[in-house]
């Protein structure tokens, strides 16, 4: 099936000092060569850069002056022949050249091909062909690091190793089923299935930190008017990003932002302050404000800590009861007390508050207490090392350990009752075929077609 040759793009579009047109496959070098022309006489070397230009075959034209390289087989991502023609990155040279290696034999590649391809030839599993689109979407150092860490392997390695272990209680229950007449050595295999169900939980234990480093948050910043909320938004952006006023009710419309608050990438959605009004503008605002909250994964509930909570705040306070929430009291440069006084307190009991962070954006107090806040809101207090992140960070891994963990959980539960040998190894099989699932060592076409429709063209 994919025993052609392809080529694609594989540096973004737009403008730039250098683009990539990559081929791959059996075919690769003889239709490089015909469009190449090397500066130098000489043969083509695997790992050896080539200066020369392309060539328009029809009229020996000269399109662009570009660099070869050439990968041989199995020595390259996807361990066929590989050519990569560095061109300069302009649009045009790129679609030039592009366009005549398709009229030289060779056929576009569909998304995500070139990885697909990597993997249906051993070069990775289909953990690490997902980690490679995670790298390249990373949005933060730590998020970073998990996606290398899992494309280092370490997820595949720990997934066959506890494949290998039920593998040797399949065997052996397999025979006890399929073989009742031989003398079969009786085994306790309940040690192993325990060894191998706490080894599933804890990768399962790691789902919900990887997925936040991975995906990133939704925190909705919501206060009444005036609360400070766009000031607030600005100094965790570190860019003065929403418009600031003394102007009661200047923020109409939400606003979304991303920032890296210790670690995690936090869209962070700037809202119009909730409060009754006429204005058909304004009541507008109100409306997707609180959609935005809905929606959201967290609540930074911002109120002025110059003064008592007043009903408006007890009102906002309580549309968040329901949501995560961290209260943040702004403002504490303005307070008249000292600044080690008290602050207030809402009256009344919030079943979601996750504390509390006394802010100021005049003075930059509090601001990197309350990202780190955040980040433990989010993390059930814990953080990743980015020298140590294997997290599991795939929702599709985490929903194959899930259903491993059910297998395990039923099989162990029925070796200690003493069900039939028989529906033990139905267990072992459903749990070995989910985390096989997760390095593609049962996996169907379907899914592989879904998983890598998400990559671009040239990747």
């Amino acid at each position: 099936m994919y025993d052609d040759t392809i080529t694609a793009i594989a540096t973004p579009p737009g403008e730039g000092g250098i683009g990539i047109v990559r081929l791959s496959g059996p075919d690769a070098l003889p239709i490089a060569q015909r469009l190449f022309r090397p500066y130098k006489a000489g043969p083509f070397r695997s790992h050896r850069l080539r200066y020369g230009y392309i060539i328009d075959p029809s009229d020996e034209s000269v399109v662009d002056e570009v660099l070869l390289a050439l990968m041989r087989a199995p020595h390259s991502f996807t361990r066929e022949d590989v050519v990569e023609l560095s061109c300069h990155g302009g649009p045009l040279p790129l679609q030039r050249t592009l366009g005549l290696t398709l009229a030289a034999g060779a056929r576009l590649a569909q998304p995500g091909e070139f990885t697909l391809r990597a993997f249906l030839n051993g070069r990775i599993d289909l953990s690490q062909a997902e980690a490679t689109l995670d790298v390249i979407r990373a949005q933060t150092a730590t998020g970073l690091a998990v996606a290398q860490s899992q494309l280092g392997g370490w997820l595949a390695q720990e997934v066959r190793r506890i494949r290998a272990a039920l593998m040797d209680v399949l065997a052996y229950v397999t025979v006890v089923v399929d073989f009742p007449e031989d003398e079969v050595e009786l085994q306790d295999v309940t040690p192993a299935l325990t060894q191998s169900l706490r080894a599933v939980e804890r990768l399962l234990a790691t789902a919900d930190q990887g997925m936040v480093y991975r995906q990133g948050v939704r925190a909705a910043l919501v206060g009444r008017p005036n609360a400070g909320k766009s000031s607030l938004l600005n100094a965790l952006l570190r860019a003065d990003r929403a418009i600031v006023t003394a102007i009661p009710g200047t923020t109409r419309d939400t606003l979304e932002e991303t920032a890296n608050l210790a670690g995690i990438p936090v869209v962070l959605i700037d809202t119009a302050g909730i409060t009754a009004s006429s204005d058909p503008v304004e009541r507008l605002g109100v409306d997707r404000s609180r959609a935005a909250l809905a929606a959201a994964d967290l609540a930074l509930l911002l109120l002025d800590s110059s003064r008592p909570p007043t009903p408006e705040d007890i009102q906002m306070a309580e549309i968040t009861l329901d949501k995560p929430t961290l209260l943040v009291w702004s403002k504490i440069d303005q307070r008249s007390e000292q600044p080690s006084a008290e602050l207030p307190t809402l009256p009344f009991a919030h079943p979601y508050l996750l504390g509390s962070v006394a802010t100021s954006v005049v003075t930059g107090a509090g601001i990197d207490d309350l990202a780190r806040a955040v980040a433990q809101a989010l993390l059930g207090g814990q953080a990743v090392v980015p020298g140590n992140a294997q997290l599991v960070s795939n929702p599709r891994h985490r929903d194959a350990l899930d259903r491993a963990v059910n297998a395990l959980q039923a099989a162990v539960t029925g070796q200690t009752a003493g069900v039939p040998t028989d529906l033990l190894a139905g267990d072992l099989t459903t749990a070995m075929n989910a985390l096989g699932e997760i390095t593609g060592e049962t996996v169907g076409e379907d899914l592989l077609d879904t998983i890598f429709s998400r990559f671009c063209i040239g990747k």
